[in-house]
């Protein structure tokens, strides 16, 4: 494994940061300790400029490097889940009800690492801005941030994040070309019928077989309405009716998550959710409303940037530790918005075995972290070598 020898000098310190975040974890845009901890360190290494304040708590350094050449965009997510802790380790969450269970402390700090080592050397073109943002296990700060206007403002020119993943041998990369992880939208439906006593069924419209009835039909969309190769999953995840045993309710809510690659299948979901939810309606005599949220879009690697930054991770890894043809995976992530805009790509870190993410005993494998870092400095040098000609 190459990790840069003056990144693997820090690498005690690097832990220390993520400890440190670990123990101190925030949600959504309230990330106002974390940022001004990545602040802080940002100064100390000498970076040439700071934005605070972008999507609430986000920020963006800029590394000037030698010479004209254009700016590489590199991001690492702050937030931390509402998840009570039971990982035992001796830098546990301080926090009541929040910790690092996604490993935003490691993106953070691997991206830190990044940043000093570039700070100190500079060995590449143009220039180099890190994103360091809020809310990417909900409801977005990479939207926000890139509504804002930071890739137009920092004339960004392609942007590259990484994620860790157990169950990955450590210091391996994972990763695909097209959708490496699904658009997620969510759908509420509401259905309004007429209440009663339970012993007379025929003087009510009762919303809570009209429910059952719906949720049975949704699941025909992904069994007779797709394409068996098209990947989605369409998932009824809560049911809320009633409030005792003799009591027929008026009310009823259905509430779940599409996941979806390709537009035409969401296309399609939307549709058919619509028809599903009426037909069910007028069949029971009750009135349902079906709200549809779309929330993340796919996040679609570049496939000449994903096979860019796969060399740059055999250089790192070793050719044995990357791997190209990764299954995407359904669950969202927010980086793709920023993949909307600017050709990139979105990379999986291993960390070895362990608790999955989001559970209340994962922990960040700091032995991964030089190894994060490295890939990112790395990136930056061989995407903008000395004597880059813009032409």
């Amino acid at each position: 494994m190459a990790v840069l020898n003056r990144i693997a000098g820090f690498a005690d310190e690097m832990a220390t940061w993520r400890r440190h975040l670990h123990q101190n974890p925030e949600l959504g845009f309230d990330c106002y300790e974390t940022a001004a901890f990545v602040v802080e360190q940002l100064r100390s290494f000498g970076v040439d400029h700071i934005e605070e304040g972008i999507a609430q708590t986000g920020v963006v350094a800029v590394i000037n490097g030698q010479g004209d050449g254009p700016v590489i965009g590199l991001r690492a997510d702050m937030d931390a889940l509402p998840i009570e802790e039971s990982s035992g380790v001796d830098w546990s969450s301080t926090v009541q009800g929040k910790m690092h269970a996604c490993g935003h402390d490691g993106h953070t700090t691997m991206l830190l690492g990044a940043a000093k080592y570039l700070a100190e050397t500079r060995n590449f073109s143009g220039k180099v801005a890190l994103v360091f943002q809020p809310a990417e296990e909900g409801p977005g700060g990479g939207k926000v941030m890139v509504e804002e206007g930071i890739l137009e403002r920092y004339n960004v020119d392609q942007v590259y994040a990484l994620h860790t993943m157990p169950g990955i041998e450590p210091g391996g990369f994972h990763t695909v070309a097209g959708p490496v992880m699904a658009a997620v939208d969510t759908f509420h439906i509401d259905i309004q019928g007429t209440g009663g006593h339970g012993a007379y069924p025929h003087e009510t419209c009762d919303p809570v077989i009209a429910a059952a009835s719906m949720v049975q039909a949704i699941q025909s969309i992904v069994s007779r309405n797709h394409y068996a190769r098209d990947e989605l999953v369409v998932s009824v995840t809560q049911i809320h009716t009633g409030s005792a045993e003799n009591i027929i309710p008026d009310k009823a809510y259905i509430n779940g998550t599409i996941r979806t690659f390709d537009k035409k299948v969401q296309d399609m979901v939307w549709r058919r959710l619509e028809g599903l939810v009426a037909g069910q309606a007028a069949s029971y005599d009750v009135e349902a409303e079906l709200t549809i949220e779309r929330g993340y879009p796919a996040t679609v690697n570049d496939a000449e940037k994903m096979e860019f930054a796969a060399e740059i991770a055999r250089e790192i890894s070793g050719v044995d530790q990357v791997k190209t043809d990764r299954a995407p995976e359904m669950g969202a992530e927010d980086f793709s918005f920023m993949l909307e805009q600017r050709p990139g790509a979105y990379l999986f870190l291993g960390q070895g075995e362990g608790p999955a993410l989001h559970h209340p005993g994962f922990d960040f494998n700091d032995d991964v972290a030089p190894v994060g870092a490295s890939f990112f400095a790395r990136l930056v040098e061989r995407a903008q070598p000395l004597g880059y000609e813009i032409i």
